[in-house]
């Protein structure tokens, strides 16, 4: 365990590289280690002043911890969880992957010292938020991460230590969020970071095994039938198992499932190669390898589905029809199939990008303009809108000011 002595010395080394970085403009601040100074640099949209971290929406946060598996899986371990916070008088957050704070347990010096902080449910603690902190950086790299006292961005946590790592669906492999612990920079042991692994281990062998991540952290249908994940990224769900296609055969299905009626053939050569010199016998195979991964579920003359099939495509069409712009965008999770080079899905893609922006445009919600511009960092024109509709003192006014900095940058 390290001495008193050594603690305060590397403290003292801390806020010295902390103020070259900040106070001095010292960008290159070799005396801190990569991850941290990586860190601090995409941190500058934020204020070191800033005093606590925004709050999203309460009613909604609770609601995507109640859909959530990490749900299940944090009441299925919470005596562990909680006995390992008292003991090191600890404050335990469980986030979603986008880092905001789902769940958290404290012991009482430090839970109090969290809710000054809003290391809360609701809590965004994303380095766009509050700057450089160990949630921030395992979530974003996907690795464990150790913050102490002056790494922080903000100096408002320069008296915490916080140990953190991302949980991940063992079955897809998908980031589900992150746990962290944290406690005062004066009681920093060498195994805080081993004991977040393992606490990460433990939620992710207590997640339901009879449900399935899709994104944003929803659970997969497990009614019969076909589900395609199409935004963003590219899953296919049969029956609630998960298929492993190539990307030409995800398209297939992705333009099988946006034509109810069949295409033929030829049409469908059409849609998915346009003037590509590829044979209808190359398609056949294709056509032939999923309706095998289908259990025969695909008929043909035409080539159509024969089975239940939902996708996140119509869903965000569905809730822009409704008017609701944030549960659309929080559907909505990017480019349709990203690279693809079939016509009619940049068609579609170009379609449905375009309709998310301009609803919000017409309706600039703040937080659904928020997660829209993590998807679009350069359209800095629905931000401006945001700003427009917004008081000066709105809470997540500062937050658009540095999407929009960035952006413009």
């Amino acid at each position: 365990m390290s001495t008193s002595d050594d603690l305060h010395a590397r403290r003292l080394r801390a806020v010295r590289a902390w103020t070259h970085f900040v106070a001095d403009g010292d960008k290159e601040a070799d005396t801190v280690r990569p991850e941290i100074l990586s860190s601090w640099q995409l941190s500058g949209v934020v204020s070191p002043d800033v005093t606590h971290a925004p709050l999203d929406d309460e009613g909604d946060t609770a609601e995507f911890w109640n859909q959530s598996p990490l749900q299940t899986a944090v009441t299925r371990v919470q005596d562990e969880l909680r006995r390992t916070a008292e003991d090191g008088d600890l404050v335990i957050a469980v986030t979603d992957e986008q880092t905001r704070i789902l769940w958290t347990y404290g012991g009482r010096v430090m839970r109090r010292k969290a809710e000054t902080v809003n290391f809360v449910p609701g809590g965004r603690w994303d380095e766009a938020s509050v700057g450089t902190n160990a949630l921030a950086i395992a979530g974003r790299t996907g690795a464990p991460s150790m913050v102490f006292s002056a790494e922080h961005y903000a100096e408002v946590v320069h008296n915490w230590v916080c140990w953190a790592a991302p949980v991940f669906d063992p079955v897809t492999g998908r980031p589900l969020g992150v746990i962290d612990l944290s406690t005062t920079w004066d009681r920093t042991h060498p195994i805080g970071l081993a004991t977040a692994r393992v606490m990460a281990r433990l939620i992710e062998g207590a997640l339901p095994a009879d449900r399935r991540t899709s994104p944003l952290g929803a659970t997969a249908p497990a009614d019969p039938g076909l589900t395609l994940t199409l935004l963003g990224t590219a899953e296919v769900w049969l029956d609630g198992q998960r298929l492993l296609l190539n990307r030409r055969q995800t398209e297939i299905l992705a333009l099988l499932a946006m034509h109810p009626g069949g295409l033929s053939v030829e049409h469908l050569h059409s849609l998915l190669y346009g003037d590509s010199s590829v044979t209808t016998s190359t398609l056949k195979a294709e056509v032939s390898h999923l309706r095998a991964a289908l259990a025969g579920q695909l008929s043909s003359r035409p080539y159509k589905l024969t089975l239940p099939v939902t996708t996140d495509v119509e869903e965000v069409q569905r809730l822009l029809r409704r008017g609701d712009v944030r549960a659309a965008v929080r559907a909505y999770g990017g480019d349709l199939l990203p690279g693809t080079e079939s016509p009619a899905l940049v068609q579609m893609g170009d379609y449905l990008a375009v309709s998310v922006r301009e609803a919000l445009l017409v309706q600039p919600d703040p937080d659904a303009v928020l997660r829209y511009s993590d998807l679009a960092p350069y359209d800095t024109a629905v931000v401006e809108a945001c700003l427009a509709s917004l008081s000066v003192h709105h809470p997540v006014a500062p937050l658009l000011k540095g999407k929009l900095a960035a952006g413009r940058g």
